[in-house]
């Protein structure tokens, strides 16, 4: 049986890689695919771990022969996701979950139809704000700008399966569980994970 591939998209300071390590620390049945980028590491940011790190002309030559499943340009820097790193997994029967902006949705939706949109909100403009400023790692300028770009993110909400507003952290890594476990009990899914019992419990009695 095929995987399920995820798509987990939000603006800049809505909680998003937290809401999704925690969902995977409770989850050990989907792969997170590491994305690359062409931005520096952060603070305590990891290669490999985070992201896979590489220089501008690394990524467009890795564009130029098509290496990715998706990319795109955000806040000035490349982000893409391998197709080694989706694709694979998921004719493996694994789940994978991408880690995403709108636009890289877009590109996945098009190509898998049937994979399974998650959007994160944050409850107000005011609280992403606040959850910029206490990272510590931007300057007034540089969060302006994710301000700015945020607003035109969101708009894309309408695109997506699911919408979670995280205004309680708890509740809002529970409501994603939940979207994996509805989605692991789609009729199609349990057909293909449960063929042999379908069949006996629907077979004539001997």
């Amino acid at each position: 049986m095929r995987g399920t591939l995820y798509i987990v998209a939000a603006p800049s300071g809505a909680g998003k890689s937290s809401i999704v390590n925690a969902v995977l620390a409770r989850d050990p049945n989907i792969r997170l695919s590491i994305s690359f980028t062409s931005r520096a590491p952060r603070p305590g940011e990891r290669h490999a771990e985070h992201y896979n790190f590489v220089s501008a002309e690394e990524f467009e030559t890795m564009v130029a022969a098509g290496d990715f499943f998706e990319h795109a340009r955000v806040h000035g820097d490349w982000k893409g996701t391998a197709r080694q790193s989706v694709e694979p997994h998921l004719a493996q029967g694994r789940d994978v979950l991408l880690e995403i902006d709108w636009q890289g949705a877009r590109q996945v939706r098009a190509m898998i139809p049937d994979a399974v949109s998650v959007f994160i909100l944050p409850p107000s403009r005011a609280a992403l704000d606040e959850r910029m400023r206490k990272r510590g790692q931007d300057t007034e300028a540089v969060i302006q700008q994710r301000l700015a770009a945020a607003r035109e993110e969101m708009s894309h909400y309408t695109e997506f399966d699911y919408v979670i507003v995280n205004e309680d952290f708890d509740v809002a890594v529970a409501e994603m569980c939940s979207i994996f476990t509805a989605s692991r009990l789609r009729k199609d899914a349990q057909v293909a994970r449960h063929a042999r019992l379908l069949t006996s419990l629907l077979s004539d009695p001997d």
